[in-house]
């Protein structure tokens, strides 16, 4: 199943390439490799799902059904004025009671996400697992995307500059990671962005996946 929307938002903006994240290189600066695509991860906690026979119950004896997703991978469609974003991904399951054959819908979602904590766009669809009679474990592969504007992932012209500019020993900043500026870092996490995907959990299962 694919989910998939459209929102004018930035996607990630990748300092590094064959540097790391503010590497300064050989001749001074800072090595600055852009991608308009995104980051792809799965959000932290949510990337397993524990289904109970009894409502409210959360002992060992109780689990149904425990989902983990896995084989999370990204592509990404960079050329013209829209960035597209594929997200695709396993879904494993396994069941504790194999008597019959069963189909089990589970939800999920993908966000976007900026300057690492700021959720700017969501959308939940759902997969189908099927188990035949006897199956104590199911897969199923799932897909979401997301069609986001390029403009928004362009970075001035000047604070470009300030990240890229060669120093020289005895330059006044020639020590100074450009990083550290106030306005260079909100630059660039206003440019940061990520596609992370996850099972749609309640309250209750989030508490499950913290404290287990």
């Amino acid at each position: 199943m694919k989910a998939s929307f459209l929102a004018p938002v930035a996607l990630a903006l990748v300092l590094g390439g064959c540097a790391r994240t503010g590497e300064i290189d050989a001749s001074g600066g800072i090595t600055a490799v852009r991608s308009a695509c995104p980051v792809v991860g799965v959000a932290a906690g949510t990337g397993d799902i524990t289904l109970f026979k009894t409502p409210g119950a959360t002992d060992e004896g109780s689990i149904d059904l425990v989902a983990n997703m896995t084989n999370v991978r990204g592509s990404c469609a960079d050329s013209g004025a829209d960035i597209v974003t594929t997200v695709s991904f396993n879904v494993e399951a396994r069941r504790t009671d194999t008597s019959a054959a069963r189909d089990v819908v589970l939800p999920y979602y993908i966000a976007i996400v900026r300057g690492g904590t700021n959720v700017v766009a969501k959308r939940v669809s759902r997969v189908n697992v099927h188990f035949d009679a006897g199956q104590a474990r199911g897969q199923v592969a799932g897909e979401a995307s997301a069609t986001i504007a390029r403009s928004a992932a362009t970075l001035s012209d000047e604070v470009r500059e300030k990240l890229t500019r060669r120093r020289k020993a005895g330059d006044e900043d020639a020590a100074v990671d450009p990083l550290t500026q106030p306005d260079v870092r909100q630059a660039v996490a206003s440019a940061t962005f990520e596609a992370l995907v996850g099972f749609q959990l309640t309250d209750a299962q989030l508490r499950y996946n913290a404290t287990r």
